[in-house]
Formats: C-alpha cells, structure tokens, sequence
C-alpha cells in the first residue's frame, strides 16, 4: 500500500510539474503589448513551446527569430524545424512572432519583443525545469539581425518595474545566428532596413542598428554562419560582425561556406536530416562546447 501511495504521488508531482509548462502558443504580455497598434494577431506578439524529452533534456533553452525581412515570418523552417532540431539535442525552442515592418513597426518594437521573449522565459526558467543562465537566441535572415540586435542591446533588468518579468536579465547567454542580415549600411538587406527603419532612416539609426558597429566586450559567445552564394545577403554581414566580435575579445565560431543559396534553414524547407546542412552539425558541437547540448 505505501509503494502505491509513494507511485501516485511521484505521478503526481511530474503531472503538476508537466503542467506548469505552456504547452501552446502563448502572449509575450498578457494585458496588451507595448505600442501595439490594434489587437489583431500581428499585434500581439508571441512564443510558441516545443519542448525536449525529459531524458535527454539539458535545461537549456533558445528564443527563435524566423527571417523574412521584417515583412513576413518563416514559421516553418526558420522557425518550428529549428526547433524540432534542438529538441533532439536536448534544448527547449521557444519560436518567436515579432511584430513586423509590414504591419507598420518599427524599431524598436521588433528588438523589444526579442528581448522580452529572452526575459520572459528567463523568469519563468524554474517552474519549467529550465536553467535560468542557459537561454540563449537564435535567428535566420532578418531573424538573424533581431538575434544579432539581441546580443548588443540587452540590459540586465529594470528593477523600477512592476512587471516581475522586467527584473530579469534580456542578455542571451549564446546567440545562434544563420546567414544573419548584421548591418544597416553597405551591405545590407535594403528590404530588411526599410520595414525596420522606414525608408529614409538617419545615419543615426542606421548605426544604431548595424550590429557590427555595437559589439560590447560583456555581449555572449556567437556562432555564425553564411554562405559565400548568399545573393541576398551579402557574406560581408557575417565577416563585419565576426570581426567586431574579435576585436571585443567576445568569443564566436564563424563558418562560412562556398555553397548554397539565402535561406538554406537546416539544409531544405522540409524537416529531413538526410538533407541537413552540414553547419547543422557544427553548431550542435559549438553548443555542447557552451554546455547548451550533450
């Protein structure tokens, strides 16, 4: 009788525990997002949970920004199938709808929603059996430069807020960032740039927005990848923003490969390992080096 009684309470507390995690779709802020300009759907922005297994969870977890150019959102393979992809690793993938250029934002509503999305599963981290110092970032495309954006303009929490989301830290502890749109100048997306900035930005903003311009020593560890084909976004974001992270002394992997076109994802638009990009398989190495994967 004891055991039985020790096996229905064990039950239920990995029931409890289970159901403190969402399970669904879920807002950023409840009561109504900050600048939000109607209360339709890309008004209101929001994370999606995919969970890992419990045997081979590692506690860590990554906010995925899908690309698009601030105008649209790759949901699928920039976003559910990366997270599909870290879960076999063993990390939790929150996928992120930001709001968009296209819906008429602008900076900073994008770059805010990334970092309330790093706060709020930060602050959450306990009740779902995640490790509070392992949430990191990680984007594609214009998703790559709202990841970028993520690891240069952070802030470690507002402690004048009555959100208890806001004390905690927006820094990511690792950004991820795949053929990442990194710069407002030269090299650009000019798409990317107008539904971020509008079409006539200062030079100013621009600067304020090219990453590469805005590295700090205390930013975390990136891993960045770019193919040398891109004809969408030039390689040089991915060159500029490693370079500046060298001279900040903030440690990356930078792999640069010769071939495949802009928004090669995991290796294909569908979710298939044998088509899996081989950046695939060194980011997952750089993660376990960051003690994010097993």
């Amino acid at each position: 009788m004891k055991r039985i009684l020790i096996s229905l309470l064990l039950l239920s507390m990995a029931l409890t525990a289970n159901a403190a995690r969402p399970t669904k779709e879920f807002p950023l802020w409840p009561k109504g997002a900050p600048g939000a300009k109607g209360a339709e759907s890309h008004d209101i922005p929001t994370l999606t949970p995919l969970f890992p297994g419990k045997r081979g969870a590692t506690g860590a977890a990554m906010i995925i920004c899908p690309g698009g150019g601030y105008g649209g959102l790759m949901m699928g393979y920039e976003g559910e199938h990366f997270a599909q992809w870290l879960n076999a690793h063993g990390i939790a993938g929150f996928v992120l709808k930001y709001r968009l250029g296209s819906k008429g934002y602008r900076h900073p509503i994008m770059k805010n929603d990334a970092l309330r999305a790093i706060r709020y599963v930060r602050s959450h981290a306990k009740e779902w059996k995640l490790d509070p110092n392992k949430i990191g970032i990680l984007g594609a495309s214009a998703g790559g430069h709202l990841a970028a954006t993520a690891t240069v303009h952070f802030d470690l929490g507002d402690t004048s807020s009555g959100d208890p989301i806001d004390l905690s830290s927006s820094r990511p502890d690792v950004g991820v960032l795949c053929y990442p749109v990194i710069s407002m100048g030269e090299f650009t997306h000019k798409g990317s740039r107008k539904n971020l900035l509008g079409a006539n930005p200062s030079k100013e903003l621009k600067d304020e927005l090219s990453c590469e311009l805005q590295v700090k020593p205390d930013g975390p560890p990136c891993f960045i990848f770019h193919t040398v084909a891109d004809q969408a976004v030039p390689v040089e974001n991915a060159l500029l923003f490693a370079s500046a992270l060298r001279e900040n002394d903030v440690p990356f992997d930078l792999h640069i490969y010769q071939d495949g076109k802009h928004g090669v994802a995991l290796g294909s638009k569908e979710y298939n390992p044998k088509k899996w990009h081989p950046w695939t398989k060194d980011c997952i190495f750089w993660l376990k080096q960051q003690g994010f994967a097993k």
